[in-house]
C-alpha cells in the first residue's frame, strides 16, 4: 500500500549549528505540506536572524582556526568518501524525504540519490588533486609559484526542485578545497539537507565545518548574502531572486556562483531519428513536471515535418503517467504548490488568448488532492510570446516553427537565457554548425539532459555565473595566490649602493 510510506506524524527537523542540532530560540517552525497527498509531513526549527549570525561566526571560526582547511587533499577526501558511503546507505529514505517533500515521482528521486553518491566521489577525488603551477623561466634567480587557498566561508543556497541533488553539486566542492559553509535549503524541502546533516556528523566532520539552516530567504538568505564574513555565495534559483542575491552580496565584493534559469530549445531536424528525437522532448518537456532549470520547454521543429512530429508527441502525452509520487509506475508527480499551478495554468490561458493552440493537456487533474497539471503541449506559438520567451516551470511544452539552419539559431539565441540546448539531425555539417553557435552552456547532440560529474554545468547571459562539476569545481571554491621567490642578493637596486 502507497499510504504505507506516508509519515503516521511529522517529523521534526533541527537545524545544525557549531556541531549540534538545537531548535529555533524562539521556538518557531516551519511546516510541509506534501504536494501531492495534503498531509503535514515535516516540521523544521525555523532559523532567523539569532540563529544565522551563530551559524556564520561558527564556520568563521572553524575556517580560521580550526583544522579543516589545513588537512592535507588525502584526509578531506577521506572524510567525503565516507560521507559518499552513508548518503548510499541511506539512499531509500533520503529518496523518500525529497519525493514527499516536492512531489517528484520516488523512481526518479532515487536516481537523483545516486548520481549525488557519484558526485560526492568525484569530489573526493578532485580534493587530491588540487593544485597550483611553478614557473622557473623567470630567471636563474627567481622562482613563481601559484597555489590556490581555500576561499573561506561559503553561503550555499538551494532551491526545492532537486533538494538533495543540487545541495550536493556544491558542497563536497567546497569542503574538498578547505572551506567552510553555511547551508540553506529551500524552506520547502528541508527535510533530507537536514538529515544530510546527521551524515556529516556520523562521518566525523569538525563542529562549525557545515553549518544548516531551515528558514526562508528574507530572515536567513540574506544575511547569509551580505554579511562580511561570508567570503563566498553559491546560488541556484530563479533569475529574479539571483539578481537580488548578487545585489545583496555586491557591498562587501564577495565572490558569487549562480545557476539561475532556463528557457531551454530542442531543435529538430527533417534528418533526425525522429522517434527518438520524440522521446526525448517528452523526456525533456515533462521530466520532474517540467521543474527543472534544464527543461526543454522550446520545440524548435522544422516547418517541413512540424505538424507530423506534433501530432505525434500528442498521441504520446496520454502515456505519460501522472499521479502519485509514490506510485513506482509515476512519470510526473505534483507540482511544488498551489500557487505554482495557478501560474502555469494563467501563463497557458494567456498563450491561447494571444493566438497559440492547445494541442493537448493544460487541466488540473485530481481536484480532489494535490497538485497536478496534465502535460501540455501548446503549437503555433511565435518568438515573440510570452510562453516561448519566460521559464514557466512546468510540464507545458511550446512548438516553433523554423525553416532554414540560421533561422534556428536565431530563434535558439533569441531568449534572455543560455542554459542548454539540444540539435537533433544526422547531418554532421548541421550539429557542428548548430553546436558552435548556440550561446548556452550545454548542447546535447542527439540526446537530452545526459550528465556525468565530470561534465561543467552552468549557463549563458541570465543562466548564470560560473559553473559546476567538472575538474575546475574544486578550484571555484579557491583563491589564487602568487609566491615570486628571489635567490641571493639583490640584482636590480633601486637607490646607489651608499643611499
Amino acid at each position: 500500500m502507497l499510504s504505507n510510506l506516508l509519515p503516521k506524524s511529522a517529523e521534526h527537523y533541527q537545524m545544525l549549528i557549531d556541531g549540534a542540532f538545537v531548535d529555533a530560540a524562539d521556538g518557531r517552525a516551519l511546516e510541509r505540506v506534501s504536494p501531492a497527498h495534503g498531509v503535514l509531513i515535516s516540521r523544521y526549527a525555523r532559523a532567523g536572524a539569532a540563529e544565522t549570525e551563530r551559524a556564520i561566526a561558527a564556520a568563521r571560526q572553524a575556517f580560521d582556526k580550526g583544522s579543516w582547511p589545513q588537512l592535507t587533499g588525502a584526509e578531506r577526501s577521506k572524510y567525503l568518501l565516507k560521507v559518499a558511503a552513508l548518503i548510499e546507505r541511506d539512499a531509500d529514505h533520503l529518496a523518500l524525504l525529497d519525493t514527499l517533500e516536492s512531489g517528484k515521482p520516488i523512481a526518479q528521486a532515487r536516481g537523483e540519490l545516486a548520481g549525488a553518491v557519484d558526485i560526492w566521489l568525484y569530489a573526493a577525488a578532485l580534493a587530491r588533486d588540487l593544485s597550483g603551477d611553478s614557473y622557473n623561466t623567470l630567471g636563474p634567480d627567481k622562482l613563481g609559484v601559484v597555489v590556490r587557498d581555500p576561499i573561506g566561508v561559503v553561503s550555499l543556497i538551494t532551491p526545492w526542485n532537486f533538494p538533495f541533488l543540487i545541495v550536493s553539486q556544491k558542497l563536497p566542492f567546497a569542503l574538498a578545497a578547505g572551506c567552510t559553509c553555511v547551508v540553506k535549503p529551500s524552506e520547502m524541502t528541508s527535510a533530507s539537507t537536514l538529515y544530510l546533516g546527521k551524515l556529516l556528523q556520523e562521518a566525523g566532520l569538525p563542529k562549525g565545518v557545515i553549518n544548516i539552516l531551515a528558514g526562508t530567504g528574507p530572515d536567513v538568505g540574506a544575511l547569509m548574502t551580505s554579511d562580511p564574513r561570508v567570503d563566498m555565495v553559491s546560488f541556484t534559483g530563479s533569475t529574479r531572486v539571483g539578481s537580488a542575491t548578487m545585489a545583496a552580496a555586491a557591498p562587501s565584493l564577495k565572490k558569487v556562483s549562480m545557476e539561475l534559469g532556463g528557457k531551454n530549445p530542442q531543435i529538430i531536424f527533417p534528418d533526425a531519428d525522429l522517434d527518438a528525437a520524440a522521446d526525448a522532448v517528452m523526456f525533456g518537456a515533462y521530466f520532474n513536471a517540467g521543474e527543472c532549470c534544464n527543461a526543454g520547454s522550446r520545440l524548435l521543429i522544422h516547418r517541413r515535418i512540424a505538424e507530423e512530429f506534433v501530432q505525434e508527441l500528442v498521441r504520446r502525452v496520454p502515456h505519460v503517467t501522472v499521479g502519485d509520487p509514490l506510485d513506482e509506475a509515476t512519470k510526473v508527480g505534483a507540482l511544488i504548490s498551489a500557487d505554482h499551478l495557478a501560474k502555469i495554468e494563467s501563463h497557458v490561458a494567456g498563450a491561447v488568448s494571444d493566438g497559440s493552440r492547445l494541442r493537448v493537456g493544460g487541466q488540473r487533474l485530481f481536484a480532489d488532492r494535490g497538485h497536478f497539471l496534465a502535460p501540455a503541449i501548446v503549437d503555433q506559438v511565435t518568438g515573440k510570446s510570452a510562453i516561448s520567451r519566460e521559464e514557466l516551470f512546468g510540464p507545458v511544452l511550446s512548438v516553433l516553427t523554423f525553416d532554414e539552419t540560421e533561422e534556428a539559431i536565431t530563434l535558439a539565441n533569441d531568449c534572455e537565457y543560455g542554459l542548454s540546448a539540444s540539435i537533433w539531425s544526422q547531418d554532421f555539417s548541421t550539429c557542428i554548425k548548430m553546436g558552435r553557435h548556440l550561446r548556452a552552456g550545454t548542447v546535447w547532440v542527439n540526446t537530452f539532459m545526459d550528465g556525468a560529474s565530470e561534465l561543467p554545468f552552468g549557463g549563458y547571459r541570465k543562466s548564470g555565473i560560473g559553473r559546476e562539476l567538472g575538474r575546475h569545481s574544486v578550484a571555484d571554491y579557491t583563491e589564487e595566490k602568487t609566491l615570486h621567490f628571489h635567490a641571493g642578493p639583490r640584482t636590480a637596486r633601486w637607490l646607489p649602493d651608499h643611499a
